[in-house]
């Protein structure tokens, strides 16, 4: 019997985003046409509507409604060529400016026009808002992870830390790291095993102001999940500096390099491997 797959991305943070590393992935949705994409939360940065933000320059730098013309759009250029089902769990991020206007505009958060599936223009999109833990394979859920506290800073505990507490396998974002973490739990024929599947991100770090130069434990990168008719085979993707990832033995997105497999970009050099 065949598969099935759902393509999970997670942390684009428009317009933190790298570019290229997006582009390549649209291109191979498009391409491969998986059955489902699933957009695990944080598609949108919002910086200035935080509470890192409040009281700060930052406030003030940035606009919230320009920023989702450029989300939509993002999201626009995908679904121009890939028409099957894109589901989307809301992030703490992408909650920033409704949560913001809770908090310190009390009077206008009665307004839905601030919910992120009106900011990035879900309806025109045909993209689906689903609500966390949601069951989007036999056996697994999907969350963004910041609605069950506990962050570790092991790739991959974060997610199975949450599957013990859920007793289902969980694929999630939030974390930035890219990994899988099995758990067996059970005894007996009752014995079994869960996934925590943390499917990295698209951020381009150098446009992280907070990391101010420092080294994060992040990963670059999304997941897929493999579906068959009693569960789901997690596979996580890493993406590379040129914003290139292998999938089943192909690269996608690479870039020329020369003979000391330096970027470079003259006709009729080597394509990367």
């Amino acid at each position: 019997m065949t598969t099935t797959e759902i393509t999970v991305v997670s942390d684009v943070q428009y317009p933190l985003h790298d570019a290229r590393a997006v582009r390549n992935l649209w291109s191979y949705i498009i391409e491969r046409q998986p059955n489902e994409v699933l957009i695990i939360g944080d598609f949108m940065d919002y910086a200035a509507p935080s509470r890192w933000s409040k009281g700060t320059r930052a406030e003030f730098e940035h606009d919230v409604l320009r920023e989702s013309e450029g989300g939509h759009a993002l999201l626009a250029d995908l679904r121009e060529g890939y028409d099957g089902p894109i589901k989307f769990v809301e992030g703490n991020h992408d909650a920033r400016p409704r949560d913001y206007l809770t908090k310190y505009a009390p009077a206008l958060a009665t307004s839905a026009a601030f919910n992120v599936e009106n900011l990035l223009g879900f309806g025109s999109l045909d993209i689906n808002l689903i609500d966390p833990f949601t069951e989007i394979a036999p056996g697994w859920v999907a969350m963004h992870g910041h609605e069950l506290k506990g962050m570790s800073q092991l790739p991959g505990r974060t997610a199975a830390s949450k599957a013990r507490k859920l007793d289902r396998s969980v694929v999630m974002g939030h974390t930035h790291k890219n990994a899988v973490a099995p758990e067996t739990v059970g005894v007996g024929k009752g014995r079994r095993t869960l996934f925590g599947f943390e499917v990295g991100h698209l951020m381009d770090e150098t446009k992280a102001q907070y990391l101010a130069g420092g080294v994060a434990n992040w990963q670059k990168g999304w997941g897929r999940l493999l579906v068959g008719q009693y569960s789901a085979t997690p596979h996580p993707v890493y993406v590379e500096s040129d914003g290139s990832f292998v999938v089943d033995g192909i690269r996608y997105g690479a870039i020329a390099r020369n003979s000391k497999g330096q970027f470079a970009s003259k006709e009729g050099l080597t394509r990367a491997a």
